[in-house]
């Protein structure tokens, strides 16, 4: 009997032996893991912080070189599409407002990319915006063509940023510290949205300053309808047209038609990239650069 209770501690003392052991184990490679975890957010900080400040300082830069103006109407001035004169409609107040003349020879020389400067009231958004052959380069560089995160400001590949189309659609990464189109949220706050000076936008071009008028605001999963820039016909256009008014935060009581040219400025919601924060306004005042 003696030896068989022995037999039956050792064998105890064993297993709490193995388990202490596998308690052990688990630990440290609970330990380890968690130390990964920590390392790979540090860095992942670091980087988010020196891609935020490395943009900060190129888009510093561009504007130290970049001479702006605001401009008067002169003989090149055209309104575009405008309603009955006597209506009660904000166009007719905007279109006195100034265009912005952009000198882009140096933005030029330093990335032929370079398609126009978009300056929206309000916000952070005052950049350059570039163009490619695809909807990817200028996700993940800077306007320098340095990797970057934040990457920049840039239109559609699809696009004529000479002629504009129906839809012109501007893309920007939305960052924290509110550059590039960080600072997009604002249009969704009353306090942007109801101030009546906010809702334009100046978009300035080699070949053309131009002003758009917000008509819609608003924030919606990912999709792509709102992306299209090619319709079959007036009608198709014109409900697309209505679609994008009916979805606003805000009524800004701007009247559309088939007529309209528009501007999309698109940014991601969230950072896991499932929404967007949307603007849309249309074309109504452009001067042809001499």
């Amino acid at each position: 009997m003696k030896k068989q209770n022995l037999n039956r501690n050792g064998y105890k003392s064993y297993k709490n032996k193995k388990k202490s052991k596998s308690f052990k184990v688990s630990t440290i490679i609970v330990f380890i893991l968690s130390l990964a975890c920590i390392i790979t957010a540090c860095i992942l900080i670091f980087f988010w912080i020196y891609n935020n400040n490395k943009s900060e300082k190129i888009a510093e830069e561009i504007t130290k070189i970049t001479p702006i103006e605001e401009v008067k109407d002169n003989n090149n001035t055209e309104l575009i599409n405008p309603p009955e004169v006597n209506s009660q409609n904000d166009y007719w107040d905007f279109v006195k407002l100034p265009l912005i003349n952009v000198d882009f020879s140096e933005l030029l020389k330093r990335n032929s990319d370079t398609v126009g400067w978009i300056n929206v009231n309000n916000t952070n958004i005052n950049y350059p915006v570039v163009q490619t052959n695809n909807n990817d380069d200028y996700l993940h560089k800077a306007f320098d063509g340095s990797k970057n995160q934040a990457g920049w400001i840039f239109a559609d590949y699809r696009n004529d940023m000479k002629n504009f189309d129906k839809n012109t659609i501007i893309y920007g990464h939305s960052r924290l510290n509110k550059t590039m189109f960080g600072s997009l949220f604002n249009v969704l706050n009353e306090s942007w949205y109801s101030n009546k000076y906010n809702q334009i936008i100046r978009f300035s071009t080699p070949t053309e300053n131009t002003m758009w008028q917000v008509f819609s605001v608003y924030k919606i999963n990912l999709e792509s309808y709102y992306l299209q820039v090619d319709f079959d016909n007036d009608s198709q256009y014109l409900e697309f047209l209505n679609t994008l008014k009916s979805r606003s935060k805000y009524n800004f009581n701007v009247s559309l038609n088939e007529n309209d040219k528009i501007i999309t400025l698109s940014t991601c919601s969230d950072a896991a990239g499932t929404g967007r924060i949307v603007l849309h306004a249309k074309l109504i005042k452009k001067e042809t650069r001499n």
